[in-house]
């Protein structure tokens, strides 16, 4: 047995020296994980030299493990913020793009407002002189308004143009009756006939509608930009659950635990991660994209009939020519208004040579050719601008729901596609084998990777969603030409919204109480008034009847 003793006390010493030797080679791997785990900038006494029992684990895998429990909390942190980076910028890029088209668009929208208004200012001193210069308010004013209408809003456009029209009927026909005298009131009673007498022609009918459909077009569609900008701002602010937070842990730095460095998450398994941790911003999708294509609509309206370059451009060769009307058509309009405001008074005989001589009228303008591209404004023109931001608009649908895709393809978040075999699956190097859970709140029910509490909806989220569907409906209505009001979004968030499916023409307007006719008058004082005259009439069983009718409906 002696014999024995010594070779089985060296086999025995091989034996252990060869796995201290193995238990030393593996714990090299720490070394690895040590040093990128100080290149982020933490500290380097957290992490182990070598392999230690992973009990204090309380996400990653348990075992001999590499990391202390110092390093699973940072790496909780530092997860949770790569997430958050990556999602930032997926989100910031399309934020930029709507922020620089709104503000390009609202550069050109101004300074073609600007350029229109200096062109007629040239053109009307060259033509009418003097004339121009001592009712050139009149004008500026008109700009005025048209300019406050585009930034603020809380203009009726059919009014304004109504009484535009009806300030110039009384100054024109006072210049082309210059021998007479004409008092305020009387003034205000030649503004009345304006649309019996049509004394500037079909003009300002045709000039009404199309600034009205144009600058409805043009408004609705900068403030789409806008409020698409701000979705998006508000949107990729994300805050992770504690469920998403852990999954995030487990899937980007728990292969770190077991010296698998360079092993990345397999893609389906990001992609369940994703989907749980941004399920609230799928549930944007869906009126996302209804926003979308509202706004493709009323871009393909600012390409055609609604274009704003259009009508702008040539308004003081249109303004002109309704003034040439009014001279041409001054006498049988004269006699006309004498007829029904009574024969105005004389002026004495050395005014009337005066006002005559200074209300003589010069040469017309130039005439117009509509083949001709407009002026252009910032640099640019409308087609350009609007060719440019719909190809943008088709490049973000479905941007939500192809979110959780698009932070996966992110090389820092997953593996390739095809690399199914040699990735991170969460437990280890292998292929993941459960499947994609779908986008949205509501699908997560069934995600392998993520808890979440399907019954509480992200209210951030709810309110992007109302915001949204607030401006598809006025997108509608500014792709049928119909004037709408705009109030703040947050004001508008408990409104009701569209989300029927049903065709632009076919949709009724929530803001029909905002829609005038062509007198500037909306369908309640058209009511009044026709209620009004019926009141009037002397016939004391009509008025019972009335009454009667009244109370009757007061009682219901």
């Amino acid at each position: 047995m002696a014999r024995f003793g010594l070779p089985a006390l060296l086999c025995t010493l091989a034996v252990l020296s060869a796995a201290l030797l193995a238990a030393e080679l593996k714990s090299k791997s720490c070394s690895e994980v040590r040093r990128l785990y100080v290149s982020k900038g933490f500290n380097k006494n957290d992490a182990p030299m070598h392999e230690i029992n992973g009990d204090h684990l309380k996400i990653c895998p348990q075992g001999y493990t590499c990391c202390s429990q110092e390093m699973e909390e940072k790496y909780s942190l530092q997860s949770k913020d790569e997430f958050k980076s990556v999602v930032t910028e997926q989100c910031n890029h399309l934020q930029s793009v709507f922020a620089s088209r709104y503000k390009k668009f609202d550069e050109f929208f101004k300074e073609l407002l600007e350029n229109a208004e200096k062109s007629l200012n040239d053109m009307f001193v060259k033509t009418y002189g003097h004339l121009y210069m001592q009712n050139s308010e009149l004008f500026k004013d008109l700009f005025k308004e048209l300019k406050r209408y585009y930034v603020v809003g809380n203009v009726n456009l059919e009014e304004m143009l109504n009484d535009f029209w009806a300030r110039l009927l009384e100054r024109m026909f006072r210049l082309v009756n210059s021998q007479y005298h004409f008092t305020d009131e009387y003034l205000e009673c030649v503004s009345k006939y304006t649309e019996q007498l049509k004394p500037f022609g079909d003009v300002p009918r045709k000039l009404k509608l199309q600034i009205t459909r144009a600058f409805v077009a043009a408004r609705t569609f900068a403030q789409g930009l806008a409020v698409a900008r701000d979705v998006v701002s508000k949107v990729s602010v994300v805050t992770p659950t504690a469920q998403c937070t852990q999954a995030l842990l487990k899937m980007i730095y728990c292969s770190h635990c077991q010296g698998l460095v360079t092993v990345k998450p397999c893609y389906n398994y990001c992609s369940n991660i994703m989907r749980g941790c941004l399920a609230n911003q799928g549930d944007l999708d869906s009126e996302w994209n209804n926003f979308i294509d509202a706004m493709l609509m009323v871009a393909e309206r600012l390409e055609g009939p609604f274009n704003i370059e259009s009508v702008m451009d040539p308004i003081d060769v249109k303004i002109s020519d309704a003034i040439m009307n009014m001279q041409d058509n001054s006498v049988q309009v004269s006699q006309k208004v004498f007829q029904g405001c009574g024969p105005p008074k004389p002026l004495p005989a050395g005014r009337i040579s005066r006002s005559i001589s200074e209300s003589a009228f010069s040469a017309r303008f130039r005439p117009y050719h509509p083949e001709e591209r407009p002026t252009t404004a910032a640099g640019t023109s409308l087609d350009q601008l609007v060719t440019d931001v719909k190809e943008k608009l088709k490049q973000a649908k479905k941007f939500w729901s192809s979110l959780p895709s698009n932070v996966c393809n992110d090389e820092r978040m997953a593996a390739g596609n095809g690399n199914e075999d040699d990735c991170w699956n969460g437990k280890g190097k292998s292929r993941y084998l459960f499947a994609v859970t779908g986008n949205g709140l509501a699908n997560q029910i069934s995600n392998p990777e993520v808890q979440v509490d399907t019954s509480k909806p992200d209210t951030t989220i709810l309110r992007q969603i109302m915001a949204l569907r607030v401006m598809t409906n006025k997108m509608k209505n500014a792709y049928n030409g119909n004037d709408v009001d705009f109030f703040d979004i947050s004001d508008e968030s408990s409104g009701e919204g569209s989300g029927s499916g049903c065709e632009y023409q076919q949709c009724p307007s929530e803001f029909e109480s905002n829609t005038t006719d062509h007198s500037g008058r909306n369908a309640n004082d058209k009511a009044n008034h026709a209620g009004a005259r019926v009141g009037a009439q002397p016939y004391l069983l009509t008025v019972f009847c009335i009454l009667f009718l009244v109370m009757q409906r007061e009682w219901r």
